[in-house]
């Protein structure tokens, strides 16, 4: 199903041929992210991220742009605590030079002191609009408290001082250490031959010789207690973040972790949005999201709730928590679940663009795949009493961490939260 050649030089190149499409969808993957920052460099990572988009030895920033977009392509890229990736869907018959671009990009960026200067301010500003959005910065608050004074905890973007501080020599001295071959995957899908990509990617990228290994600290503990973090905003809803240590993604129970947040708050069926949301109208949104990382994971809760009803919302949250852990799901709710996950990925699996993302990620982490057949038969073993085992390992009181933004009062709403949190 997936073609995948390791060069020389540790560069791992993976591609899946979709003969039917008519365009082709391409990922420079490297191994670095937030994760990999000091707290002196802290956004480092999404910094460059910015800066390789302004031009490298071969392409200026407005060819870089008009090459993919010119041809009703899209070109984009993302940080991650752990990964960064730059990318492009086009129609097929560009997919040699969007490959040339992309590379060209990552591994040979210009970084040119007036870019670094005007991006520096376009990057605060960014982290200015981050923070006047509660229902984004609610998230960074919630980060925090799960792993304080670890890079996990901080912002992806940076904060205002690191920003400044950044020069031209720490970003180059970033993109020559951490983007390396052995910490890159090349993804390709869509009407494309493997061999052809390949013979491409050897004549660019064949003579690069770099096998370090990008590193990180590891997660580190956490103390047996709720913990709780207001920020006291005057604005119309409260936004709050509540959620839990996970587990990370390569952990054998990740397909019932998956099930788990679907029945939990992945879509408009979900216990939490039809108890909270349609049957006591206490949010207009409210949902779950869960993430992995290489040795840790998280599992969150997130709403947009009236002020005068924060301690409501979250004792129904808990309620519904309490719930899962004591009874098993019925068979009716499991299988909706199961249809769910499954329906969702296969839908995904027919985009030339989310192909490339489901083969990127798992080359680049774990240097594996996962073929459809093979999630469809795991998913299909998750029972009940594996739905239940591990909602009582994770939605645990000690566990439990609260980001709250919004005009709480003083203490006794606080000291509220905080029973209901120690009820779980």
């Amino acid at each position: 199903m997936y073609d995948k050649t390791v060069l020389d030089n540790g560069l791992r190149v993976i591609t899946h041929s979709m003969p039917r499409m008519q365009s082709v969808s391409i990922g420079v993957w490297l191994g670095v992210g937030s994760r990999n920052e000091s707290r002196d460099t802290s956004g480092i990572a999404h910094f460059l991220e910015h800066l390789v988009f302004k031009g490298s030895k071969k392409y200026s920033c407005q060819q870089i742009k008009e090459l993919i977009e010119g041809v009703g392509g899209a070109l984009n890229g993302f940080t991650s605590e752990e990964a960064t990736c730059y990318f492009a869907k086009l129609p097929k018959a560009m997919q040699f030079q969007a490959l040339d671009i992309l590379a060209d990009m990552a591994l040979n960026p210009l970084l040119k002191q007036s870019d670094i200067d005007k991006e520096r301010y376009v990057i605060l500003e960014e982290i200015k609009m981050h923070r006047d959005l509660p229902q984004s910065h609610v998230h960074d608050l919630f980060q925090e408290l799960l792993w304080p004074g670890h890079s996990l905890g901080a912002p992806i973007l940076g904060n205002d001082k690191t920003i400044l501080r950044l020069s031209r020599r720490d970003l180059a001295s970033f993109q020559k250490k951490c983007y390396v071959s052995s910490e890159t995957v090349i993804a390709a899908c869509g009407r494309l031959e493997h061999k052809e990509i390949l013979k491409k990617i050897k004549e660019k990228l064949g003579g690069l010789q770099n096998y370090s290994k990008n590193t990180f600290d590891p997660a580190p503990g956490y103390e047996q207690s709720a913990r709780i973090r207001i920020l006291r905003k005057d604005i119309a809803q409260t936004h709050l973040a509540l959620g839990f240590y996970g587990i990370n993604r390569d952990h054998p129970d990740k397909y019932i972790y998956s099930l788990l947040h679907v029945i939990m708050g992945a879509n408009m069926s979900s216990r939490l949005f039809s108890e909270v949301r349609e049957k006591r109208g206490l949010a207009y949104a409210i949902g779950t999201y869960i993430k992995g990382f290489a040795d840790t994971g998280t599992f969150l809760i997130h709403a947009g709730v009236d002020n005068t009803k924060l301690v409501q919302a979250i004792e129904v949250i808990a309620g519904e928590l309490g719930k899962i852990k004591e009874k098993r799901v019925c068979a009716n709710e499991l299988r909706r679940a199961k249809d769910f996950y499954i329906g969702q990925l296969s839908l995904a699996l027919e985009s030339t663009l989310e192909h490339m993302f489901w083969i990127g990620e798992p080359t680049l982490h774990l240097n594996k795949t996962y073929k459809f057949d093979e999630v469809l038969k795991e998913v299909k073993k998750v029972s009940a009493c594996d739905i239940k085992r591990l909602a009582g390992e994770i939605f645990k009181a000690g566990k439990t961490r609260l980001a709250v933004i919004g005009p709480v009062k003083e203490k006794g709403e606080e000291k509220k939260l905080y029973g209901c949190l120690r009820n779980l």
